[in-house]
């Protein structure tokens, strides 16, 4: 017995006439005929009571029709999500995320994916970068959020947004009086800085800003996140320099002061990283999410002007 065998048995079950089922069907009366005979031989049971009026169900009939339906349910089902899978709308997705980016834009974006996509589940991986690398490469994870990556032949990196970088500073250090900090200021003054491992990285990225500048950085701690910098800062260990999202965490304390300096390239990058030529339909409907949050950005002009936090661009999912 096959699954179309049960979809003529559910027809003429329904409309209780070879006649009009078979119109139904779009078949001629006499196979749908044979087709319901076949049945009953395979199962060795009447399914239905012939009358001159049609074809009425047997009790052990009406059972069968009740579990023909759920077959008939459980298909579509079948179907339906399989469909879903194939356009990116139901599985699973296996995010590496790490400590700064977490602040801002990633939830933003993880928002946007899970609002659009509720039937994809999302597990977050609280990843460095070395150790994202080799999850990507061991299929452990579909996608990975970092800093300052390196090209890799079997992974692509692409570019979420750019920000500006700023100065944590405690609210009682003398610095915090500017509008506007120096970098050449920090010549003199304590720094701490962000993350311990995988080089290179934000540190290197802050040592030769201060190598452009003319100086090597006094460095009293590092440490293995921004949040954990900012911390120090509030407790008065050093200054911390940061990305601007950093700006959305609020500890009593810390003030963020833009550096006076703003070339370009003293800046920081968000990127997503994932196997190239990975043709997952949700890693594609979640790069899609990732695209339109980076479009819904202000331009990239405006977002390195530093300052203070601006109000965060609508995001229109």
């Amino acid at each position: 017995m096959d699954f179309r065998q049960l979809k003529y048995f559910i027809a003429v079950a329904e409309e209780e006439n070879i006649g009009r089922a078979a119109r139904r069907l779009h078949i001629s009366q006499p196979p749908l005929t044979r087709q319901i005979k076949q049945i009953e031989d395979e199962l060795g049971v009447a399914l239905f009571t012939r009358t001159p009026k049609g074809m009425e169900l047997t009790a052990v009939g009406r059972l069968f029709l009740e579990e023909a339906r759920n077959i008939e349910l459980l298909f579509e089902q079948a179907t339906e999500r399989t469909l879903q899978a194939a356009r990116g709308r139901l599985g699973r997705l296996d995010v590496a995320i790490f400590g700064s980016g977490i602040i801002d834009a990633i939830p933003k974006i993880m928002l946007a994916f899970t609002e659009t996509y509720p039937g994809v589940k999302v597990h977050l991986h609280q990843m460095g970068k070395a150790e994202q690398i080799e999850a990507l490469r061991q299929r452990r994870i579909n996608v990975g959020f970092n800093r300052l990556l390196a090209p890799l032949p079997d992974l692509t990196s692409e570019l979420v947004f750019t920000e500006p970088l700023l100065l944590a500073v405690n609210e009682k250090h003398p610095l915090s009086r500017l509008d506007s900090i120096p970098f050449s200021a920090l010549e003199d003054h304590p720094l701490i800085l962000f993350p311990r491992e995988g080089r290179p990285n934000f540190i290197d990225k802050v040592i030769a800003i201060c190598a452009e500048v003319g100086f090597f950085p006094r460095i009293t701690q590092e440490v293995g996140d921004a949040v954990t910098g900012v911390a120090l800062v509030a407790s008065g260990f050093g200054i911390c320099i940061v990305p601007k999202s950093l700006t959305a965490l609020t500890l009593p304390g810390v003030v963020f002061r833009p550096i006076a300096e703003r070339p370009a390239h003293w800046s920081v990058d968000l990127s997503c990283i994932y196997r190239s030529g990975d043709e997952s339909p949700i890693l594609a409907a979640f790069l899609g999410t990732m695209r339109a949050f980076r479009e819904s950005l202000p331009k990239q002009a405006d977002a390195l002007s530093g300052g203070s936090q601006s109000t965060p661009p609508r995001f229109n999912r």
